[in-house]
């Protein structure tokens, strides 16, 4: 048997705190990443280990014996039922104060420790850098010379393992072995490290400053508002405001005189779906983030930033509107969907309906009313509630004409767009609160066609109007308890105890 070079066994140990057991968690990571990161550099340098290497993710497990109820309002902190429930866990920089809350919420409701030790779960040698591995390594690849090094990565160092990272337990489709410990998270260690590496590649900046509110836009328009309102409030003073954060990791914040000070690079070119952050204490903040147009930008971005676990995410994005009587300009509130994209169907079947959540639409449809200053019967002359269809075909108004109306019309549909659909149900998949207001910019099925002109004098007149509902929705969402915004609608039947 081939022997394997590895860090001196961690033992497995019981925390009755969450502080103590998350000090145990950063120390088994930054140890074994540390220990990864220092063989690889000595194997460009030539120095390659007669042996594999490994080290392994942290672990955080829970036993409980009792079939005791805990408070049947809460929708997360607690295990389904008596057993023996585990995670892996990573980066304790980025999730330290979900941990602390997760770890005490399990403590507290069920009066058990848990236990913190290193899992059998190793950790590729892509992971154990915090940015791109071929970045953090360039001196050493440069000292190396031009030759490969003698033995294939692969031989030496555990790597991403695709097979092993899949949303089983997300989907529900998780088949344990008999006498295995149940999954505590929605996501293990290394599928949480894959997703963290795929959104600095996609949006351009480092996850830890992803905050936990967050907004998918389809137009540039949006962003070009939020940079501006993000930047003014950072430079006004705002106490709420820490810094602005463009791709590139482009920084905006006063310094200790009150001067406004930017720091950091801007790409040479912009990433795929660039992200922008208005930084708070705790996190607390709003990451605006352009998924551009499709319903598989949309679904890639979820998919990452569920890892993130944030409070809430919102569409605000623009539409065909599908009635008659809608205006351009016009708003709409979606409380169902008709999901035609297709980039779900296997993990999330069309037959499951997916809810609006009361929560997120009364601070959607109040945040309407307070901006444009219009209440009760008024409302309505400028926002719809209603059926929100999502296509994966841009041009499908060039198809069948009385097919598509016939289908259109019997789901009840206000509005139709591609990427709407697909951030709701991947939100009541993975758990995250969602919600959508679209603007109308156009109604093909009534002559009113997306012209240059007319697209112009449309977003002068609303994106500004629009982003400022959006952003006042989630300052009323920010004001909830989280046990409120994370509504147990979007828990199953054996559910996971970390939120």
């Amino acid at each position: 048997m081939q022997t394997i070079i590895q860090p001196d066994p961690i033992e497995t140990e019981e925390f009755r705190d969450a502080e103590s057991a998350l000090r145990r968690i950063e120390e088994i990571y930054e140890r074994n990443t540390a220990f990864l990161r220092e063989q690889f550099r000595a194997y460009l340098s030539g120095r390659a280990p007669s042996s594999r290497v490994r080290a392994a993710y942290p672990f955080v497990r829970i036993a409980t014996r009792s079939h005791a109820r805990v408070d049947s309002r809460l929708s997360y902190g607690f295990v389904a039922h008596p057993g023996v429930h585990e995670t892996t866990v990573t980066r304790p920089d980025v999730f330290r104060d979900y941990y602390l809350e997760q770890i005490s919420l399990l403590i507290d409701n069920h009066g058990v420790p848990v236990e913190v030790g290193e899992s059998d779960e190793p950790i590729p040698i892509h992971f154990a850098f915090v940015r791109d591995i071929n970045s953090e390594t360039a001196d050493a690849q440069r000292q190396a010379g031009e030759g490969e090094p003698e033995r294939p990565l692969r031989d030496v160092f555990d790597v991403p393992d695709l097979a092993s990272m899949d949303d089983a337990i997300v989907n529900g489709t998780l088949d344990l072995a008999p006498g295995a410990p149940e999954p505590l998270a929605l996501f293990r260690a290394g599928r949480v490290d894959y997703s963290l590496h795929r959104l600095l590649h996609y949006t351009g900046t480092q996850p830890s400053q992803f905050q936990n509110f967050v907004i998918f836009t389809n137009y540039q328009f949006y962003v070009d508002a939020f940079v501006r309102i993000g930047r003014a409030r950072v430079a006004s003073g705002d106490p709420g405001c820490v810094a602005f954060v463009e791709p590139g990791g482009v920084e905006t914040r006063l310094d200790a005189d009150g001067r406004l000070q930017t720091s950091g690079e801007a790409p040479e070119r912009m990433p795929q779906m660039p992200a922008y952050h208005l930084v708070c204490g705790g996190s607390s903040g709003i990451t605006m983030i352009n998924i551009g147009a499709g319903p598989s930008n949309a679904r890639t971005m979820t998919d990452h930033v569920a890892v993130l676990r944030p409070h809430a995410w919102l569409m605000l994005g623009h539409c065909a509107g599908l009635r008659n009587t809608q205006k351009l300009g016009d708003y709409v509130l979606a409380h169902g969907y008709v999901r035609e994209d297709h980039v779900l169907d296997e993990d999330l079947p069309t037959s499951v309906p997916v809810p609006a959540l009361a929560e997120v639409q009364v601070a959607l449809e109040r945040a309407v009313a307070e901006v444009t200053e219009l209440d009760g019967y008024a409302l309505k002359s400028v926002m719809r509630t209603g059926t929100v269809a999502s296509v994966d075909n841009r041009n499908w108004e060039l198809g069948d004409h009385r097919a598509v109306i016939r289908r259109l019309s019997q789901s009840r549909a206000v509005a139709l767009d591609m990427e709407s659909a697909v951030i709701a149900a991947n939100g009541f998949r993975c758990r995250v609160p969602y919600g959508t207001l679209l603007c109308v910019s156009d109604k093909p099925l009534h002559g009113e066609i997306k012209l240059a002109g007319m697209a112009g004098a449309f977003y002068r007149q609303r994106v500004e109007q629009h982003l400022q509902i959006g952003l006042r929705a989630i300052e009323l969402l920010q004001e909830q308890e989280r046990g409120r915004l994370h509504s147990r609608k979007l828990r199953s039947f054996t559910e996971v105890a970390f939120q």
